[in-house]
């Protein structure tokens, strides 16, 4: 099937897969187009995720389920009992604790091949780049503006996709943003819509919605990594709960725009 997004960089030598990996992931290798090279490719990679709450917590269960090579987890905040609500690799006994640490042992239990690296505080630039150097997409699963504009203006310098979403009320939203002068990014999106500076804790969201953006998200970076399929690239895709209807939209590059603009 053919695609419109670049490879992304691989840091990890794709190894052939053992029995056991071939039987356990079986029902995706049986998918035309997928095949065995394409299982192997994504347990080669590499993923780093900012923020394990609803959609974090939703999308690394898939992608750790689905065979994802390494997933570091970053995030600086604890469990609280108003996270168990939608936020489904933590639970009573874990509150009080780091989500990132909470997310690993439930993740632990559920593929130990793996790896799986945490990160209690929030990355400043330095950082945030160094950490994009070690892997091969990035995962937006966090709920501020700062956060978003960060990482959307970093990978366009490293060059790294971006698989960003967002959920509040009803209301949600997924888009991938890939490098390359052809590709719009976040700043251009932002620039049409404007900016939800709400979170959930003032506007409440409900608990499945998150669930649907981060599998999304999941699909949507598996896609991606694997060369597999067609991804939402230079489009949003918005999904009204009330309703139950998807929309998807045209995203524009702004040739002025400040962050990828040429």
């Amino acid at each position: 099937m053919s695609t419109s997004h670049p490879t992304p960089r691989l840091n990890t030598p794709v190894q052939a897969l053992s029995t056991e990996q071939a039987l356990r992931y079986s029902r995706q290798i049986m998918l035309n187009g997928f095949d065995l090279d394409k299982q192997e490719r994504l347990l080669a990679s590499r993923v780093l995720m900012i923020g394990v709450g609803g959609l974090g917590c939703a999308a690394a269960q898939y992608l750790v389920a689905a065979g994802l090579g390494v997933l570091t987890l970053v995030d600086d905040d604890k469990v609280e009992r108003s996270n168990l609500q939608r936020q489904i690799l933590h639970n009573e006994q874990r509150i009080g604790e780091f989500k990132t640490l909470s997310a690993k042992t439930s993740l632990q239990g559920l593929n130990s091949q793996t790896q799986l690296h945490t990160i209690e505080y929030r990355l400043n630039d330095e950082q945030l780049s160094e950490q994009l150097q070690l892997h091969d997409l990035v995962l937006d699963c966090s709920d501020n503006l700062a956060t978003r504009q960060q990482l959307n203006r970093l990978c366009q310098r490293a060059k790294l996709p971006l698989v960003s979403g967002a959920a509040i009320r009803m209301e949600a939203q997924i888009y991938c943003f890939m490098p390359g002068p052809e590709h719009a990014c976040y700043q251009c999106l932002s620039a049409h819509l404007g900016e939800q500076q709400l979170s959930c804790m003032e506007a409440g969201v409900m608990a499945p919605l998150v669930g649907i953006i981060g599998a999304m998200q999941a699909l949507e970076s598996i896609k991606i990594l694997c060369n597999f399929g067609q991804s939402i690239n230079n489009r949003l895709l918005m999904f009204d709960a009330l309703e139950a209807q998807w929309h998807s939209f045209s995203l524009v590059k702004d040739p002025h725009c400040a962050v990828c603009g040429v």
